[in-house]
């Protein structure tokens, strides 16, 4: 399983763009299957090289920055394609409504040290990126967080095994709200770890 892109991996813009119609209805598939809500306003989108490798053409092709631009996207994004023993998830606060957003978001310090996901007699709280400090010291966070799910050998079996309640929760004071994983969701993320 690759780990990692390169510049190798990265089409330049001519070579993206003749075939970004094609291939968008393959990685919106990809994506629907590692997108889930939690509540009304929250959802965790699951990464793996195929969500990043796409995520990278579209900077490059939207911004046009050329080598330095691809040098700090592949440093930007690299850390965040699963390494085998663990999910990554970007955990998006979406609230259209600029007002209720801005309030919401203040009221939400920390929320990114409350999402995990329990199984089989498992819990696992997410690791957030600590790139960036993302909640400030009034205890505003920020929409965007980037977490990482670490398992043990025995939980990623667990987590593969067919026919379970897998939930993920928000657990902060102010966002209460879980969601059971759909199977099909399950077996997509199944798929990012090493046997």
């Amino acid at each position: 399983m690759k780990k990692q892109l390169t510049k190798a991996d990265i089409l330049n813009i001519d070579k993206f763009l003749a075939i970004r119609l094609q291939k968008r209805p393959e990685i919106l598939e990809v994506k629907k299957h590692r997108r889930v809500p939690i509540g009304p306003d929250a959802t965790l989108y699951f990464e793996n090289i195929e969500t990043i490798w796409w995520q990278i053409q579209e900077m490059l092709a939207i911004e046009k920055g050329g080598n330095a631009q691809l040098e700090d996207e592949l440093t930007a994004y690299n850390p965040l394609i699963p390494q085998g023993h663990e999910l990554v998830a970007t955990f998006m606060i979406e609230i259209d409504d600029t007002l209720r957003r801005t309030t919401t978001l203040a009221k939400l310090g920390g929320i990114e040290k409350t999402i995990g996901v329990r199984f089989s007699g498992h819990h696992i709280t997410a690791c957030p990126e600590e790139d960036v400090e993302r909640t400030n010291s009034e205890g505003k966070t920020s929409s965007i967080h980037f977490l990482r799910f670490p398992f043990n050998t025995q939980q990623i079996a667990d987590f593969k095994t067919l026919g379970q309640d897998i939930i993920l929760e928000a657990t902060h004071p102010f966002y209460t709200h879980k969601t059971v994983l759909p199977e099909g969701i399950r077996a997509a993320l199944s798929q990012d770890f090493m046997d």
